[in-house]
């Protein structure tokens, strides 16, 4: 008689199947040995900088890599946000929502070499509708700029971002842009800081003037002050 196939009365068991070897012993894979071949070079890993903008939206982000492409030598002459005339749109915003709106909606990478390093700017969107993007990439962030609107100091999203760098133990230095509209005193903006985030501020560059009497910046390190 056949044996029954029923699964409750049935005699007939299914050896488990035993794993497949894709390697035998003396083909074993030697990861390490794989991992540093494929590897990039040491010297150029330790030549990156990742350095990522963060802000409150509309406080000059964008604008601010632009000039920083600019300076690296990068771009040959800089784009603006809101074009006007003639002038040419920005690197990073390049998305045709992007352009119309004036706004950054995704995280944009823009690269170059300057001196002995190569700069990666990693430019984000200020806009809690798209925060997420401004996430991964701080991911990926050796260090961070708060760009500051000197006329504002510190504006909700800017506090939220910079509590994100926080615990992620980024470096971080501030930006106080838009100089050129009259703005707050740099004592203020310095007491925001260290009053909110409990940080000690040392102050780089001090400005001379605010909107219309702005005479440009004083280089303390220069100074030796």
């Amino acid at each position: 008689t056949s044996p029954s196939t029923s699964p409750s009365t049935s005699s007939w068991r299914r050896r488990p199947a035993s794993p497949t070897r894709l390697h035998s012993t003396a083909e074993e894979i030697d990861v390490a040995s794989l991992i540093e071949n494929h590897a990039a070079p040491l010297q150029e890993i330790n030549r990156r900088r990742n350095l990522a903008i963060i802000s409150h939206p509309d406080s000059g982000k964008t604008t601010m890599t632009e000039k920083l492409l600019l300076y690296g030598g990068a771009l040959q002459q800089a784009g603006a946000v809101r074009m006007k005339g003639g002038q040419r749109g920005t690197a990073s915003d390049f998305m045709e929502m992007e352009k119309e709106r004036g706004i950054s909606i995704s995280a944009t990478v823009m690269s170059f070499d300057y001196n002995t390093l190569h700069i990666n700017i990693l430019d984000t969107p200020g806009h809690a509708d798209f925060s997420e993007d401004t996430y991964r990439a701080l991911a990926a962030a050796d260090n961070a700029v708060m760009l500051l609107d000197a006329a504002k100091g510190l504006e909700p999203q800017t506090r939220k971002l910079f509590e994100v760098c926080r615990m992620r133990g980024l470096p971080m230095f501030t930006f106080c842009n838009k100089m050129d509209r009259p703005a707050l005193s740099p004592y203020d903006i310095m007491d925001q800081i260290e009053t909110e985030f409990g940080l000690e501020t040392y102050p780089i560059l001090w400005p001379i003037g605010d909107g219309e009497r702005f005479k440009g910046v004083l280089d303390r390190m220069e100074r030796g002050s």
